[in-house]
């Protein structure tokens, strides 16, 4: 199964488009969103055209394919609107012995693991920043952020197909690359 990734798009239209564009060419089965969709949150500027009943319009047409977990800035009235769940604090996958477990990152990240057995994956977003780090026991992954990316990154999100993860640009070029338990690219 082909995964796409993405995670804080804080409202922008623009960026939401390109996302779904991009999932699109790359025909993924499924798109796994990791918090952050509507509100653009107090820290942040506003992003490239703010229009948050937009990007519900956007993501509704899509919810047969989103599986998401709920952002920080995320909340109930947000729920009300989306036709998909968006309220759970995260998610289990499970990629053949590797379960890769979801969160947005704003109370499960390196800091304060959840429950990981060795090999498995740490996913989450929440910082903006794209990362692959790999630990002792654990990986630790971001897509970083598909509408106020930070440190320098770019507008992006992850793909994840059989136990290969590829972080990409909206245009497609490959950032960084991870497989057989280590960063190739």
């Amino acid at each position: 199964m082909k995964w796409m990734i993405a995670s804080d798009i804080h409202g922008s239209a623009y960026y939401c488009r390109q996302l779904l564009n991009a999932y699109n060419r790359e025909q993924a089965d499924r798109l796994l969103l990791l918090g952050d969709l509507l509100y653009h949150g107090p820290r942040n500027d506003l992003p490239e055209e703010y229009d948050p009943k937009q990007v519900i319009e956007l993501l509704n047409a899509k919810k047969q394919h989103i599986l998401c977990v709920r952002g920080n800035c995320d909340a109930e009235v947000d729920q009300m609107v989306l036709q998909f769940p968006i309220m759970a604090d995260y998610c289990a996958i499970a990629d053949g012995d590797t379960l890769i477990y979801a969160t947005h990152g704003h109370t499960y990240n390196e800091q304060n693991l959840p429950p990981l057995h060795r090999g498995d994956i740490l996913l989450h977003g929440h910082t903006h920043v794209p990362a692959c780090v790999p630990h002792d026991t654990y990986t630790c992954m971001n897509p970083g952020s598909v509408a106020i990316p930070k440190a320098g990154s770019w507008h992006g999100y992850l793909i994840m197909e059989n136990g290969r993860f590829q972080w990409k640009t909206m245009t497609n070029e490959v950032k960084m690359e991870f497989a057989d338990g280590k960063r190739i690219l």
